[in-house]
């Protein structure tokens, strides 16, 4: 773990650009950005356009380290490069901005109201290429659906389980049990999680350090607990298909709480706006999810 870095992470102001759409999702982004499934005619050339779409967000001058304090990349994205740099390297050398992995394959299907993580087989070996590319931390979903107590226990054990591997590698993990924003069990999913998420950090080593990444909670302030946990290091949330003012608005309600926004951060950009059209969109973004980040 790099001090700064982690100094960034736990004291900055700003907030976490989620750049870290995977094979799944990479579709429907590019679809949000302008380029319909009918423009390439296989994954390569998918990952290739989405690659030039997150270069451009990236090179972008409105993406910098006084509003933006990391970013999360896909594998992909880690092992390509921008510039003549891994994409880490860029962020962290040209940026100022840290740098995290998504490091999970997805989702299992539903069972006891929640989908857990897919098994990650080649962790280990993600978390060397990982520490080769100076990555900080990574970053792995589950999605909680119903206030099923089972179900979430095994959705938080499942995480810490795997988040204590990616400590031992000396990465930072970052947690992220999502509780889906149309559950109609969202406030009683909220307080069942913040339950079995304090558990376990109370069972964490002094020198075991984690992140958390939430949604927005139904009720303001929810989180603070966790957020106050000498384990730690930030609690960030998640848009969750909210549109960006709407998801501003809520994060505005939580003291202590910053963004990792996805589509929130990206949902006006388009691959035909001129580069200065382009930067504009992302500048007003990036600044109102800022505000909302410090407020």
């Amino acid at each position: 773990m790099q001090q700064q870095q982690f100094e960034q992470m736990k004291n900055g102001d700003g907030f976490i650009a989620a750049l870290d759409q995977s094979g799944g999702s990479t579709p429907k982004a590019l679809a949000l950005y302008g380029i319909s499934e009918d423009e390439y005619s296989n994954k390569d050339e998918m990952f290739d356009l989405v690659h030039e779409m997150r270069k451009r967000i990236i090179t972008s001058p409105a993406f910098d380290s006084e509003h933006i304090l990391g970013a999360i990349l896909f594998e992909q994205t880690m092992d390509r490069k921008i510039e003549g740099l891994y994409t880490g390297d860029y962020l962290a050398e040209k940026k100022g901005v840290v740098p995290f992995l998504k490091v999970d394959k997805g989702l299992a299907e539903e069972s006891n109201g929640v989908q857990m993580m897919k098994p990650i087989h080649d962790l280990d070996e993600t978390l060397k290429r990982a520490n080769e590319r100076n990555i900080f931390g990574t970053k792995m979903r589950s999605v909680i659906k119903e206030a099923n107590p089972e179900g979430i226990k095994a959705v938080v054990d499942q995480q810490f389980e795997i988040g204590k591997q990616i400590i031992e590698a000396s990465l930072v993990p970052i947690i992220e049990p999502e509780v889906d924003i149309n559950s109609p069990e969202k406030e009683k999913c909220e307080d069942i999680l913040k339950a079995e998420i304090r558990g376990h950090l109370d069972q964490l080593s002094q020198n075991d350090l984690v992140m958390l990444k939430l949604t927005i909670p139904t009720v303001a302030n929810t989180y603070k607990e966790l957020i106050d946990h000498p384990n730690v290091v930030r609690v960030v949330a998640l848009s969750g298909g909210y549109p960006t003012d709407e998801a501003n608005e809520k994060l505005t309600e939580n003291e202590g709480l910053i963004a990792s926004f996805s589509r929130a951060l990206t949902q006006d950009l388009n691959v035909n706006q001129t580069d200065d059209a382009f930067n504009d969109t992302l500048q007003q973004a990036v600044d109102s999810i800022y505000r909302a980040s410090i407020t």
